[in-house]
């Protein structure tokens, strides 16, 4: 296995995950204000006026190898943002998250899309034994898209973090194993071919 993962353009289901770079900064201050997705507390999001700084830090963690930023693209418009975290290559493991779209995109492909990408890459390309997912317990628009990709809710890790407002946030934490990915890619493959 390599020490850190490479940035890498996936492409498919309509979409593009593209290396998260600076340039991207203008057009993810309009995805987190479709929806005033920024606003929310519970995600880790910021508003327009942090998000110079989140991709920096972002930036950053990719150079030291712990995380793989991506900017989301629907046709040529950027509409969000995901990551690989929680990086583990001599298991390897890994977690998809700090995941946003613009609420002009919510109810469409392109989550399913991207997860689907994501895992892809992850097992298929990476070798991965599991992939995880984090969420708050107030995001409940969350837990019901991971569950949907047909990921086990592992547990609770109770008064974990704080949100971004200081409350307490409790860590609703899901998996897929390397076994469960065939059948979930087929599902996953034909709800979007189907969509």
């Amino acid at each position: 296995m390599p020490e850190h993962l490479t940035p890498v353009t996936l492409a498919g289901h309509g979409i593009h995950l593209v290396p998260l770079a600076r340039d991207h900064v203008a057009a993810l201050q309009d995805a987190v204000d479709d929806g005033d997705v920024g606003a929310l507390a519970y995600v880790s999001v910021p508003p327009r006026a942090g998000m110079a700084a989140w991709v920096e830090h972002a930036l950053e963690m990719r150079e030291a190898g712990r995380e793989l930023p991506f900017a989301i693209l629907a046709g040529d418009r950027v509409v969000g943002s995901t990551r690989f975290y929680d990086i583990d290559l001599s298991v390897p493991t890994l977690a998809i998250g700090y995941t946003f779209h613009a609420a002009s995109v919510w109810r469409t492909h392109v989550n399913t899309a991207g997860k689907r990408l994501l895992m892809g890459h992850a097992f298929d390309t990476l070798g991965a034994q599991s992939v995880h997912f984090h969420t708050s317990h107030l995001n409940l628009r969350s837990q019901a898209a991971i569950e949907r990709l047909g990921a086990r809710k592992d547990g609770i890790l109770r008064a974990h973090k704080r949100h971004k407002d200081g409350s307490l946030r409790d860590t609703h934490v899901y998996s897929i194993l390397a076994a469960e990915w065939p059948t979930i890619r087929a599902r996953l493959d034909a709800r979007l071919t189907a969509g």
